[in-house]
């Protein structure tokens, strides 16, 4: 049965933008890709705050560079994997351009190549942050060039995908965060990134159909 890592962040992890609790199994876009997988199984690996290479000085472990290492080799053997992480590169604490979050991945890239083939990883830009995550009650960590950041990284993670010969995904085109909090998935929108990203693995010939 083919293993397939699924890397990310609070969106992969479940986060419920309502309770800020975590979505059920059967809720979350993972548990919605395993039910369509008759011949894999999906490993969910998601961590609110999670990052690229930063490190977050009230949050320890969410550097993501410096914790897939123990990943991978706890889930030996992985055949095929998934990483959506950039979200949180935006916050304005990090100071970060788009051009260094794709470095950062690039850095994630290589460390999950040492495992899995290029032509076996998809790799997923974020859904956009909402242009009113700044205001009260939402997510003060952000502002409005985090938003400008966040879009920009789609056309930087499409052209590591294609210099790396990966699959790419722009989770933007299938979903938008809710509008609670302007940064998380709500329910729809993991129903529809399982479905974007099950097509995309059936297409790069990681599923069959």
């Amino acid at each position: 049965m083919n293993r397939i890592l699924a890397y990310g962040d609070s969106n992969t992890w479940g986060f419920n933008p309502g309770t800020k609790e975590r979505y059920d199994e059967a809720t979350r876009w993972t548990g919605i890709l395993q039910k369509k997988c008759n011949d894999a199984l999906v490993i969910e690996e998601g961590l609110n705050g999670r990052t690229t290479i930063f490190d977050d000085p009230t949050r320890p472990g969410r550097n993501g560079l410096k914790t897939l290492p123990g990943i991978l080799e706890s889930h030996l053997p992985v055949h095929a994997a998934i990483i959506m992480l950039g979200t949180n590169d935006c916050k304005t604490s990090y100071k970060a351009t788009a051009e260094t979050i794709g470095k950062g991945m690039e850095q994630c890239m290589d460390l999950l190549e040492t495992s899995v083939p290029p032509e076996r990883i998809l790799l997923i830009s974020p859904v956009m942050i909402g242009e009113n995550v700044h205001e009260i009650g939402k997510d003060p960590k952000f502002d409005t060039g985090s938003v400008n950041v966040c879009r920009e990284l789609i056309s930087v993670y499409h052209d590591i995908a294609l210099k790396r010969g990966c699959g790419f995904l722009a989770a933007s085109e299938f979903a938008e965060p809710s509008v609670i909090d302007d940064v998380h998935l709500d329910k729809e929108g993991h129903e529809k990134i399982g479905e974007a990203v099950y097509k995309k693995l059936v297409e790069m010939n990681i599923l069959k159909q």
